[in-house]
């Protein structure tokens, strides 16, 4: 795909358009459409620069705000090197005052469910957005509501009492037959939440290893076990998700030969190159010192000062 800079057809070059009427008439490459189109008909990007013919971003806009579930929407070329976000005030003039007022409601909800001090009140007449104090060694607490007074717990939401253990906690340190036959069953749903920022995700086929478009979490579709830091795959090699990748052995073989080469090519560069550092060191300390510079630099102009002194003393 092209860089994010507009691409101007070959014959708009050639004629170089000084007045404004010719300027109006200059044909600029769309890289949705893949079509030519007057730059009085596009649309330029301020924070990268990109332009598009204006009839296309107004249908991304509006799929975007659709199916983005309020996260930003950047900017449609994958190869965009400022990889641009589009402004509210330009996806304003793009889509509808409908969509518009559904954007950034979902934009405002979802930042409630990604700022760890936010939470909505769980009473259906209320859903204001209450404070949350962060407890020592992760240990719920009590939320209080600020418009209906509500009392409730900062992990599962329900009301707060002394002495309250989240029944989801309670779950996870103690799970029964039926908790498990339940997350069995939940395994094939077509649609599940992200653990993460808790957006929707849908799942047709493929890779079980699934990537959060929102906050970029990396996490199995079947037990949404956190897979961030599972570069090998080896979370697919036993326990109730084995061979249930959705790749073949050959694959993932083949996928882990990469990731080991890669690692062992950078640590035999790392060793390669640490004993010339190390040899080069006193010499690049020498060079960068200044101050040394500075010292060496007033003893020889003071030790000048000193002998033109002496000889003019002596004449």
């Amino acid at each position: 795909m092209a860089s994010g800079s507009p691409t101007v057809s070959r014959e708009a070059r050639e004629s170089a358009p000084e007045t404004p009427e010719a300027a109006a008439n200059l044909q600029v490459f769309c890289k949705l459409c893949l079509s030519e189109q007057p730059s009085t008909a596009t649309t330029g990007l301020q924070s990268c620069k990109c332009i598009y013919c204006t009839a296309c971003l107004q249908q991304y806009v509006q799929l975007a705000i659709m199916e983005g579930g309020g996260a930003p929407i950047t900017c449609p070329d994958m190869a965009c090197r400022k990889t641009g976000v589009l402004l509210d005030s330009e996806i304003a003039a793009l889509a509808a005052a409908g969509q518009v007022e559904l954007y950034l409601r979902l934009k405002f909800e979802r930042g409630v469910k990604l700022d760890p001090s936010k939470a909505w009140c769980p009473v259906l007449e209320c859903q204001a957005v209450c404070n949350v104090e962060q407890s020592t060694e992760g240990h719920p607490a009590a939320v209080p509501c600020p418009t209906c007074h509500t009392v409730f717990c900062s992990g599962c939401r329900g009301p707060w009492q002394d002495g309250h253990t989240c029944p989801e906690r309670q779950a996870m340190m103690t799970p029964s037959h039926q908790s498990r036959t339940r997350s069995d069953s939940d395994s094939d749903m077509p649609i599940k939440q992200c653990p993460m920022c808790g957006i929707y995700i849908e799942r047709n086929q493929g890779c079980a290893q699934m990537l959060c478009k929102s906050c970029k979490h990396t996490f199995c579709w079947y037990c949404l076990q956190n897979l961030d830091g599972d570069i090998f795959l080896r979370h697919y090699d036993k326990g109730p998700c084995r061979n249930k990748l959705g790749h073949s052995r050959a694959s993932v073989m083949w996928n882990r030969t990469q990731v080991v080469g890669i690692l062992v090519g950078v640590s035999i560069i790392v060793l390669v190159t640490s004993p010339l550092l190390l040899l080069a060191s006193p010499c690049i300390l020498c060079c960068v010192c200044k101050p040394c510079k500075g010292d060496k630099k007033k003893k020889k102009n003071k030790s000048k000062k000193d002998l033109s002194q002496s000889d003019t003393s002596t004449s």
